[in-house]
């Protein structure tokens, strides 16, 4: 939702930095963001400042911080994958060099993961399982993130 918000203040900032910006919510409880007021329902008058000004200061956040604690090890971790698979591979390597024990089902050789692959309504490669929570793709940094 606050993502939505921010778009719609560039979006309006970028034609007129004066804009009024209006704040409802429908009858479904959906909100709307707008510069024109509606004519049938109560809106707020959003006060917006933007500020176009870079600060060279300040330090921009690291992009990617590693969070340096161990990892659990007895959650039970299934992958679905394919053997063509590049982030399959590195998932895979991954557990190996990290000492996760994992079950492993290609989607295309292996019965099974056919099967559950189908049942997940999946449309890539890798799904990573751990125990009710579910990785499309694979990133070191959210698997670790789940995985604790």
């Amino acid at each position: 939702m606050k993502s939505l918000f921010l778009i719609a203040c560039l979006i309006f900032s970028a034609t007129s930095a004066n804009a009024e910006i209006f704040k409802w919510v429908d009858e479904n409880g959906k909100t709307h963001f707008s510069n024109q007021k509606p004519r049938h329902q109560q809106a707020e008058k959003l006060d917006v400042k933007i500020n176009l000004q870079k600060k060279s200061s300040q330090k921009a956040p690291p992009k990617h911080t590693r969070d340096t604690r161990p990892l659990t090890q007895a959650k039970k971790v299934v992958m679905y994958s394919a053997s063509w698979c590049g982030y399959c591979k590195q998932a895979r390597n991954y557990f190996r060099d990290n000492h996760i024990s994992f079950q492993e089902y290609d989607v295309e050789t292996s019965d099974k993961g056919q099967r559950d692959y189908k049942q997940l309504k999946a449309t890539g490669v890798p799904v990573i399982l751990v125990g009710k929570k579910r990785m499309n793709g694979f990133s070191a940094e959210d698997f670790q993130r789940m995985y604790r």
